[in-house]
């Protein structure tokens, strides 16, 4: 969804982002063609803390080119324009130096090329911008013309073409096709990602947001890099653009309940944050709210948002705590926790909570309504309110399952709080019978609209060649989209 188009443009890959994998480090889809000449990896004065690896090119005779694969390569359009940028410094010792930037086909044409002249001793942003000649698969290449060194950080190729044509924003056809939909709510950053994979992998959206060479990467519980390009304020935006409510969802304090520990051992399945830890956790979820909605001259996190270039707030009306947890004692203490929190402080915004991977009879299921029908506290107004707004349900059956369920929320108690259908998706080979199943469903849910007030299907995108789950609802590769049945 996210439209960079270079890939480990920071250079911050980690094995660990792929569970030791040797080759998924900071050199990861950049390699050195050509002689007298070397490619390494610093860290010793990096342009931020949160993004300490940085490249370091040396030249002792011209000729040697610095390439990116891309993500399964640099498609362009013909005609489209791209924005190149970098950030870069020359070091002591050495002089200034010309980059040749080229876009090279499989051909070996040249399909787009432009030049910057690094010159500083400290870190500065240069920029350039290449027009596509033809519609090509591509690679990047870099070339430094003259003998010496440079160091290079946050190397982006960007397409001008962006959604809205936002800057740093969103692959243009995928970002349509959601909004084709004309969503009533986008939740983010999705489910496993926000809690993750053991307590140091849990999502913090502070991460997210500033510029992009402060953004702290992050592994991936489904095994890949976050970039933390595509941030919080990203997310509010594309919300903003599509007309949709933002919908963001928080752990409640634990990791996923299949997590591994990756030496904490806090946090194997579903440890929680400790208590001690708590309170700063809930101030991190207080603070955004406050990076929604706040008062720019009041709030330094409102004041981060204006920055970005939003003063007006983004209008936030309800939070998700919590992702198919483990209903535990440690998943119940710190919910409670944060839901009394956020209601003390926040009294409008609807809070979601979770009810475990499964529908009933599964035990979670059954814990996390019982939490939710007695979780109840006094309001401002001395009256009494739940700490559930609605409860978050998912599940992944095959079509016979939602053929044979049609009255599954008939009986639900209406005094209860509101369901919010979070995942759902018919699972079988026959794509036909998915959607026609899932379409039948929704009638049942749409006929009990005064109880289940959202629901979302999920997965929404997957890449080809790149599938870690089945079905989802979109498909695509690098130049085209593909909808499904059950899109459609």
């Amino acid at each position: 969804l996210y439209a960079e188009l270079i890939q480990n443009r920071d250079f911050e890959y980690d094995p660990s982002d792929r569970e030791g994998d040797k080759n998924w480090n900071s050199t990861h889809s950049w390699k050195l063609e050509g002689d007298n000449a070397t490619f390494t990896i610093n860290t010793s004065d990096p342009v931020h803390p949160n993004n300490p690896h940085y490249a370091v090119l040396n030249i002792q005779q011209p000729g040697a080119v610095l390439t990116n694969a891309g993500f399964d390569g640099i498609a362009l359009q013909a005609g489209e324009k791209y924005d190149f940028s970098l950030l870069g410094r020359i070091p002591a010792g050495h002089k200034s130096n010309k980059l040749q930037v080229r876009l090279i086909d499989s051909n070996g044409t040249v399909q787009g090329e432009a030049s910057i002249t690094v010159s500083s001793r400290s870190w500065k942003t240069y920029k350039t911008v290449l027009t596509a000649k033809t519609a090509a698969d591509t690679h990047l290449e870099l070339q430094l013309q003259s003998v010496g060194e440079v160091e290079l950080d946050m190397i982006s190729l960007f397409p001008q073409n962006t959604f809205k044509g936002r800057k740093n924003g969103l692959r243009a056809d995928l970002a349509q096709t959601l909004a084709d939909i004309h969503p009533r709510f986008v939740r983010f950053p999705g489910g496993c990602v926000a809690h993750g994979d053991g307590l140091k992998n849990i999502y913090q959206w502070k991460n997210t947001i500033g510029p992009l060479e402060a953004r702290k990467s992050a592994r991936n519980l489904w095994g890949y890099h976050q970039s933390m390009g595509l941030g919080y304020y990203e997310y509010f935006q594309f919300c903003e653009d599509i007309g949709a409510e933002p919908l963001p969802v928080l752990a409640a304090g634990v990791p996923c309940q299949n997590s591994a520990c990756h030496g904490d051992l806090r946090g194997g399945q579903q440890g929680g944050i400790p208590m001690s830890e708590m309170p700063a956790y809930i101030q991190d979820i207080l603070d955004l709210i406050e990076y929604a909605n706040g008062d720019p001259k009041k709030n330094k996190w409102a004041k981060m948002r204006a920055e970005a270039g939003h003063p007006a707030p983004f209008n936030l009306k309800m939070i998700g705590i919590g992702n198919e947890d483990l209903v535990s004692t440690v998943f119940e203490e710190r919910y409670l926790m944060i839901a009394k929190a956020v209601k003390a402080k926040y009294p409008n915004i609807e809070i979601v909570g979770t009810v475990g991977p499964f529908h009933y009879p599964s035990s979670d299921y059954i814990e996390g309504w019982k939490l939710a029908k007695e979780s109840r506290v006094k309001n401002s107004d001395g009256k009494m309110v739940n700490l559930f707004g609605a409860v978050d349900e998912h599940y992944y059956e095959q079509p016979s399952w939602f053929l044979n369920h049609q009255n599954y929320y008939d009986d639900y108690d209406r005094t209860a709080p509101k369901v919010y259908l979070g995942e759902y998706a018919s699972r079988s080979r026959n794509i036909q019978d998915n959607a026609l199943a899932e379409a039948l469903y929704l009638t049942n849910v749409e006929r009990n609209g005064d109880i289940v007030e959202m629901s979302s299907f999920a997965p929404l995108l997957s890449k080809n060649g790149h599938s870690n789950w089945s079905p989802d609802l979109i498909y695509f590769d690098n130049t085209s989209v593909k909808t499904t049945p059950d899109y459609e």
